[in-house]
């Protein structure tokens, strides 16, 4: 049986290769069919071969690729990630279809997050285009160009709720708010895995990290959290539970602990909660080495209890560390795990690696990347989703659009720095590929009109050694474009800061220029909510570009000279400092909740009188209680008024819904679009409730003049909530509910939920 088993698969799997099949040849019809192959290849592996399923590792873990071939040829491996190249990867999966006993292709990992080659704007920007098509789109490209190089696994998306901008991976987030998250979720994942998880150019996504890693304590990478469990199942889990439902293949456990249980040892969270309750399938790997973890976080005694926890809890595959390898068959002999365990997690790894495909077409085509990477159509939507994630903050006197021709002093440490411009996650992302804000400004302005001087060679220079260059290139212009921010290093994991401030002396070039008596526009590249509390006053205009990627370049020039109208939305609230964080729209009101009209700033009333500034109220002194600029918000080089706000009814029972609208006018001289934005909220709850919550939002496009209705759909389940138990419930009561161009903005209305 085993024989002829082997000798099937052979045919099957080999057979393509040799006739150059790169089309879905998959032969698996329905869940029924994968779930019997499931089950007739479960019955015969042997433990080892169990648990070799089980294990995933680098390479270099065996000391090279031929020792790797060997642990792949004894079936003692489930999956490799970091191994790169269509013909490399081929060449491990033919060991382990043609050499191994059963013939268990690999599946091959590798963090894809916001692009292969081709790179997009880091997940913080994508999210704040609030378009979900484009980011759709932007990981179907993904997933195409990382397949062409053999990789069918990604680790994304991270779906990890951040209201700390101090956390370095908040770049790799997006953003505060779980609706926003469960777009970039729902797109991510359908993006990556197409509408058939078995065609050769779509990849298996992976949903993280479960649960709770963005609210770190202090913004420091890997720190404690402390969640309740209304946070838990309000704002941390619907992300998850909308990735799940969106059909994510995978789910990988974080690295902090929560509530004194690590991630990775979380029963409760893992089996009872994601597999269990949400109905997950798929199959839930660790982080790097997160199960090992377990001993330093003082949950474990060693590899081998972390080991048992982990399986325990509910983890099916190990990244890095190797306590599953190691005492997996102790632990079943001692009676410490079951074997049920055991079989559901390798059926869970066999289930998605049958609907990957890889039984019925192993192999990468090796010339599908000559025709994929990089190219004119990736680089379009690029350059489309680089546009709509900048956000337009700040435009005085409508300085911007520049007209082409006009004479710019291009300063600033980040406007020809095309490695830095791709952002943090980008192991395959080629430097050469990048076109710069300099190259681009150059090409649409002509070089004659472009006075570049960078001033600062980095960031952090605190040199001033090149700013007489700069004072050369300002007199010669008639208005500055000053690019600032961080270099990509300066954001993602383990790149936390204390202070968010500008660094190095940044500070000081946007000083000179703003001394010229020119107008400013102050480009800002970088991972996070950067400190503009000290700066803003500097510019006429803000342009928020996060760190856009490969085609950065285009997308600003097009943005400065007017080719394209900002619609960008912050997807996180920007704190005045760092006193203010963790920050963010859906707060809670207070027994002493402070009124933003009557508060004034500390120096700017005398001391004896600062009690008066807002009273016995909660707020700080020197910043009061409100944002630099709230989640939402956005401008545009129209504007936009809010009007009519109607709804169809003054209550509604449960089950039932009622449309909300408002009429939007382009008050403005251009066409622009604009992200309108339904908030509601719960006056009286049996658990007091933030005093905004998104709902629902639509984009609309204007000619100057035109005005449109916005109608939304309200449910009543969009009404409710859940109990720190997980029950969801909808409770009657009274509600407000705004149409809104962002959290802090917006016409009002009321009604009753019966």
């Amino acid at each position: 049986m085993i024989k002829l088993t082997k000798y099937f698969l052979m045919v099957v799997l080999v057979l393509p290769v040799f006739f150059g099949c790169t089309g879905n040849a998959s032969t698996v019809k329905s869940d029924d069919d994968v779930e019997k192959r499931v089950e007739s290849l479960l019955s015969e592996m042997t433990l080892d071969e169990k648990i070799g399923q089980m294990s995933q590792v680098d390479p270099g873990v065996f000391g090279g690729l031929e020792n790797l071939k060997k642990v792949v040829r004894n079936g003692q491996l489930g999956s490799v990630l970091n191994l790169i190249g269509a013909k490399e990867v081929n060449e491990l999966q033919r060991v382990a279809i043609e050499e191994s006993r059963l013939g268990i292709p690999l599946i091959i990992g590798r963090d894809v997050i916001h692009g292969y080659r081709t790179i997009f704007p880091i997940p913080l920007g994508m999210a704040a285009s609030w378009n979900e098509d484009l980011v759709r789109e932007s990981a179907a490209i993904a997933a195409k160009e990382a397949a062409s190089m053999g990789i069918n696994w990604t680790f994304a998306p991270m779906i990890d709720v951040s209201r700390d901008p101090r956390w370095g991976r908040i770049a790799e987030s997006a953003g505060e708010d779980p609706l926003l998250n469960s777009m970039v979720a729902r797109a991510m994942v359908q993006g990556y895995q197409g509408d058939d998880l078995s065609d050769p150019l779509t990849i298996a996504a992976c949903a993280k990290h479960f649960v709770g890693y963005g609210a770190a304590e202090g913004g420091r990478d890997y720190n404690t959290t402390v969640i309740s469990d209304l946070q838990l199942h309000n704002v941390y889990l619907p992300p998850f539970k909308e990735a799940v439902k969106a059909g994510a293949a995978t789910v990988m456990t974080a690295f902090n602990e929560i509530n004194g249980i690590p991630a990775s040892g979380h029963k409760h969270n893992i089996r009872d909660i994601l597999k269990n309750e949400y109905g997950f399938d798929g199959f839930v790997v660790s982080d790097w080495a997160s199960i090992q973890e377990m001993i330093s976080h003082g949950f474990a005694r060693d590899l081998k209890h972390a080991g048992e926890l982990g399986l325990a809890a509910g983890i099916d595959m190990e990244m890095a560390s190797r306590s599953y390898n190691d005492y997996l068959k102790e632990l079943l002999d001692e009676g410490k795990v079951d074997m049920e365990w055991v079989d559901d997690a390798v059926a869970r790894i066999l289930r998605i690696k049958f609907r990957l495909g890889l039984f019925d077409n192993p192999y990468v085509d090796e010339s599908l990347a000559d025709s994929l990477l990089v190219n004119v159509e990736h680089l379009k939507v690029a350059r489309k989703l680089a546009e709509e994630s900048v956000v337009l903050l700040k435009n005085e006197n409508q300085v911007l659009p520049l007209k082409k021709g006009t004479k710019v002093a291009l300063i600033g440490p980040m406007a020809n720095q095309p490695y830095e411009q791709l952002g943090t996650w980008i192991f395959d992302g080629d430097e050469n590929d990048s076109q710069t804000v300099l190259e681009a400004f150059n090409a649409f302005n002509g070089d004659n009109n472009v006075f570049f001087a960078e001033g600062l060679e980095y960031s952090r220079d605190k040199s001033t050694k090149g700013f007489a260059e700069v004072e050369r290139a300002i007199a010669q212009s008639e208005v500055v474009v000053a690019v600032v921010g961080e270099e990509a290093i300066l954001s993602g994991e383990a790149k936390s800061l204390a202070e968010l401030d500008f660094v190095g002396a940044q500070g000081e070039l946007l000083k000179l220029a703003a001394s010229k008596g020119k107008p400013v526009v102050m480009i800002v590249m970088s991972g996070r909510p950067a400190g503009l509390f000290k700066t803003q006053h500097l510019a006429k205009s803000i342009l928020y570009a996060w760190h856009p990627g490969t085609m950065a370049g285009p997308a600003l020039a097009n943005l400065v000279f007017g080719e394209t109208v900002p619609v960008g939305k912050l997807p996180v609230t920007f704190p005045k400092g760092e006193g203010q964080v963790p920050i963010y729209y859906a707060h809670k009101m207070t027994g002493r909740p402070a009124d933003a009209s009557t508060w004034t700033h500390i120096d700017e009333i005398p001391v004896q009188a600062v009690q008066h500034s807002l009273g016995n109220t909660s707020h700080t002194l020197d910043y009061g209680f409100t944002p630099l600029y709230p989640f939402g918000y956005g401008l545009s080089y129209t504007s936009f008024e809010y009007s009519d706000i109607n709804i169809s009814a003054k209550s509604l029972s449960i089950g039932e819904s009622l449309k909300v609208s408002a009429t939007i006018t382009n008050t403005g001289d251009v066409e622009g679009a604009e992200t309108v934005q339904l908030y509601t909220r719960d006056l009286v709850g049996s658990y007091t409730r933030p005093v905004r919550e998104l709902k629902d939002y639509q984009r609309v496009t204007l000619s100057p003049g035109e005005s449109k209705e916005v109608v939304f759909e309200l449910n009543s389940d969009q009404l409710g909530f859940y109990f720190p138990d997980g029950e969801f419930v909808v409770e009657p009561g009274d509600f407000h509910v705004w149409i809104a161009p962002n959290a802090a903005e917006g016409l009002r209305a009321e009604f009753e939920l019966q």
